[in-house]
């Protein structure tokens, strides 16, 4: 098993909308544990660290506006392929295509207003995570080490 951690941000339209916790629902009863929960608003310095990549581009103004618009839940999930996992459950970027099943298909109307945010490789992650819980494990805000207790159900072969 390859057990990842991974960066989760219900965006501020999914907590709007009342969406936080069947959302929540939907990593759990995958399997995935959530190891560190924060709700925040998202200041203009965070939300450009976070979407450094994406700063030259036409969009970036509008997403940092949608992102710090009000609040969200920035999450910490661990799992066996956690990034892949959590990227297969939320669909495609654009909830009017997202496959129905996921949270972008079965919730998902808009583009920009996706709903969620996930890591999409380990490298991202692991810079993520820590613009989100910078105080790291052991933290005021950092992730906690516990076990789940179907934890031998879920790494049956």
């Amino acid at each position: 098993m390859a057990i990842q951690r991974t960066l989760v941000l219900l965006k501020p339209d999914a907590v709007q909308r009342g969406l936080v916790g069947a959302i929540l629902a939907r990593f759990e009863s995958k399997g995935l544990q959530i190891v560190a929960m924060r709700m925040l608003r998202a200041t203009a310095e965070v939300a450009t660290r976070h979407y450094q990549e994406h700063a030259s581009k036409p969009f970036f103004p509008g997403l940092l506006t949608f992102i710090t618009s009000g609040p969200l839940v920035a999450l910490a999930l661990d799992g066996d392929e956690a990034i892949a996992v959590v990227r297969t459950l939320v669909g495609a970027t654009d909830g009017r295509t997202a496959t129905p099943g996921t949270i972008r298909g079965d919730h998902g109307i808009s583009r920009s207003a996706n709903l969620v945010h996930g890591s999409d490789s380990p490298a991202a992650a692991e810079r993520e995570l820590k613009i989100w819980f910078p105080d790291g494990p052991g933290g005021a805000h950092g992730p906690v080490s516990w076990t789940r207790c179907d934890k031998p159900w879920l790494d049956a072969e």
